[in-house]
C-alpha cells in the first residue's frame, strides 16, 4: 500500500491553521495537527473526519527540540512522509518596551523564530533526500515593519522571515519550495468578532476582513505552483487594509 501524503500543520488553531488543515485534507492529504494541548484539536479532527478526510492530533511544544524531533519521528514511523509543513505559530502580544521583560521577549522569540527553525530543520532533513516538499511559514505585518508596543513580536517574526529567506535559497535547488506568507490585516476570528463587533460587521459585509478559508486557498496555491514559477513571499490583505 502506498504511503499517504502528509501535511503537517504546526499551530493548527481554530482559525487560519484549522482552515489550512481542512483545505489540504480535502485534497487527500493526511492532516497531522499540532498544538501544545492535544485535546484542543478534537473539534478540528472531527470536522475533517466528518468531511471524509483523515486527521491525527498531537500535543507538542514547537519550542522544545525533543518534542519536535519526537513528533517528526512518530509521523515518519506511523503515518507517512511529510510532503508539506505549514508553520503557523503566532506570538502576537503587545507590551510597551519599558514593560517588556526578558521572559516575555524570550518566549515570543522562541515561539516565532526558534520553533520555526526547529520545525524547518526537521522537515528539510526529511524532504531533501526525496528532492521534493513544501515548507510554508506564516508571517505577519510585524515581519516587515515594527509597531509601537510590538518589539518582541516584530523581532520574532522578522527573524522567522529571515529564516525563510535563507532556507529558500538553500533548499530551492534541492527541490524544496519554501515560502513566507505575510498576513496583513484582521482575520475573521472569535476574538475579533467579540472585541470589535461594530467594526467587524462593517468590514465583514464589504469583504474587508480576511477569511481563514481564503487564506488557506492561497497556501494550497503555493504548494501546487510549478517549480519554474515559485513564489517565495506572498502578502495577503483585504482590499481595505492600508499599506
Amino acid at each position: 500500500m502506498p504511503h499517504p501524503k502528509v501535511a503537517l500543520i504546526v499551530g493548527a488553531g481554530d482559525a487560519t491553521g484549522g482552515a489550512i488543515a481542512r483545505r489540504f485534507a480535502s485534497e487527500g492529504y493526511v492532516a497531522c495537527l499540532t498544538r501544545r494541548t492535544e485535546a484542543k484539536l478534537a473539534p478540528l479532527v472531527r470536522q475533517i473526519e466528518q468531511s471524509g478526510g483523515i486527521a491525527h492530533a498531537f500535543g507538542s511544544d514547537a519550542r522544545r527540540e525533543d518534542d519536535v524531533a519526537a513528533l517528526y519521528a512518530t509521523i515518519d514511523r506511523d503515518i507517512g512522509p511529510i510532503e508539506v509543513l505549514v508553520f503557523n505559530v503566532g506570538g502576537n502580544v503587545r507590551f510597551p518596551i519599558r514593560e517588556t521583560t526578558t521572559r516575555v521577549y524570550s518566549k515570543v522569540w522562541e515561539m516565532c523564530a526558534l520553533a520555526g527553525f526547529l520545525n524547518g530543520r526537521e522537515a528539510a532533513t526529511r524532504m531533501v533526500p526525496r528532492q521534493r516538499g513544501t515548507i510554508l511559514f506564516t508571517g505577519a505585518t510585524a515581519s516587515v515593519r515594527g509597531a509601537a508596543g510590538y518589539a518582541a513580536f516584530a523581532g520574532g517574526k522578522a527573524a522567522l522571515r529571515a529564516l525563510a529567506q535563507s532556507m529558500a535559497r538553500e533548499l530551492g535547488p534541492e527541490g524544496i519550495h519554501v515560502a513566507h506568507i505575510v498576513i496583513d490585516g484582521a482575520i475573521d476570528t472569535d476574538f475579533i468578532r467579540s472585541r470589535f463587533p461594530e467594526r467587524y460587521e462593517a468590514r465583514k459585509n464589504t469583504g474587508g476582513i480576511l477569511s481563514p478559508e481564503s487564506i488557506a486557498e492561497n497556501y494550497w496555491m503555493l504548494h501546487t505552483q510549478p517549480r519554474d514559477a515559485w513564489t517565495h513571499e506572498l502578502d495577503l490583505r483585504p482590499w481595505s487594509e492600508p499599506f
